[in-house]
């Protein structure tokens, strides 16, 4: 089921064997875009420290009590690699976090040599073979090179988005397929430009995103997404919305 980030947060963390606190954040993969670890709002019991809980951890969230159940125990937790608090998460970071709790690397699947969206090497909906991915694509993406490549739901919410003949707007939200964690679509407040309407754009749509300048780069004109299907937040999404969505922008469906 689709959910968007912001409904969650806030939610209770609970481990096997006691209350861990809330849900703060989400860090997903710059490649990918898919959430890989969630971050913990843990008030005074570790201090200094970035909660990382992986997304492997999690259980079945109670939606109704709003209770995040997690696989793991307070001192499992607490004993974990240091990740400080005021600092970028590395690879090697991740790769420490992960042999402490025997997750798998998942920069080492192959899933993850496919070229980010936006990119000219970018195959919709296919995984190309090892061989067909550019060298320098594999040692950016497949061997840690210790350069930060996750990003906060939170941080990147703010961020401006730009089209061909301007600004729309901005990130507002993020929504996630609540299965396989995956951030199906960015929510886009457009602001002043056209006052209360929000649209959805799926990150398969972005041109570039320009971390530094906090600038998402969409190959369309401010008409384009004036027109394409509003977005109301208070009704679930369907395929049915879906399929309307990637119609109107002639985008191949991802369940299809």
């Amino acid at each position: 089921m689709l959910r968007t980030i912001k409904a969650v947060l806030n939610y209770t963390l609970k481990a096997t064997d006691k209350k861990l606190g809330s849900v703060k954040d989400f860090y997903f993969d710059d490649h990918m875009w898919v959430n890989r670890y969630l971050v913990a709002d843990t008030g005074n019991w570790l201090p200094g420290r970035q909660v990382l809980i992986g997304t492997e951890a999690l259980g079945q969230p109670d939606w109704h009590q709003e209770v995040f159940p997690i696989h793991l125990t307070a001192e499992q937790i607490e004993q974990s690699p240091d990740i400080k608090d005021d600092a970028p998460v590395s690879l090697q970071q991740e790769e420490k976090l992960r042999a402490y709790f025997s997750w798998q690397k998942y920069w080492d699947d192959q899933s993850f040599i496919q070229p980010a969206a936006g990119s000219e090497f970018a195959i919709v909906g296919a995984c190309p073979p090892l061989e067909a991915v550019p060298a320098d694509v594999v040692t950016a993406f497949h061997v840690p090179s210790g350069d930060p490549h996750l990003r906060s739901v939170n941080e990147v919410c703010g961020y401006s988005i730009q089209v061909l003949d301007g600004s729309i707007g901005q990130v507002e939200d993020f929504v996630m397929d609540d299965t396989t964690w995956k951030l199906q679509y960015l929510i886009v407040d457009t602001g002043n430009w056209l006052p209360g309407k929000k649209v959805l754009i799926s990150p398969e749509w972005i041109k570039q995103v320009s971390w530094a300048d906090q600038n998402v780069d969409l190959d369309l004109t401010q008409e384009g997404v004036k027109s394409s299907p509003e977005f109301d937040p208070s009704l679930p999404i369907n395929r049915e919305y879906e399929a309307r969505l990637y119609d109107y922008y002639g985008r191949p469906k991802y369940w299809s």
